[in-house]
């Protein structure tokens, strides 16, 4: 008896840890497969971010990250959520940015 219980922990904990990480990494972007403009895909929660909206503002040629980074508008998708999302490539720069509808 206590050896099947032991089995069954044995089994049931690690399958446990991969669903968990696995949800983790399931999130909007990722279900909707997402590209950018070049065709890349967007990835997921692990490559993207929240950009609060006090960060973004709307100049002349897109939408100005931080003061600094500038995504033009060709390049912004829909965010379905209504926010502002930045998702980076490896070496950090932009792989695809969403802004909330009413500002595109």
């Amino acid at each position: 008896m206590v050896r099947m219980l032991v089995r069954t922990i044995l089994v049931s904990v690690p399958l446990l840890l991969a669903t968990g990480v696995a949800s983790a990494h399931d999130s909007w972007i990722n279900r909707g497969g997402f590209k950018n403009t070049a065709g890349e895909w967007c990835c997921g929660e692990g490559d993207c971010f929240v950009v609060p909206g006090k960060n973004v503002s709307i100049a002349r040629d897109g939408y100005k990250l931080f003061g600094s980074e500038t995504i033009p508008f060709s390049q912004a998708l829909p965010s379905p959520d209504g926010a502002y999302w930045r998702c980076k490539r490896p070496d950090g720069s932009p792989r695809c940015f969403f802004a909330p509808p009413n500002s595109m």
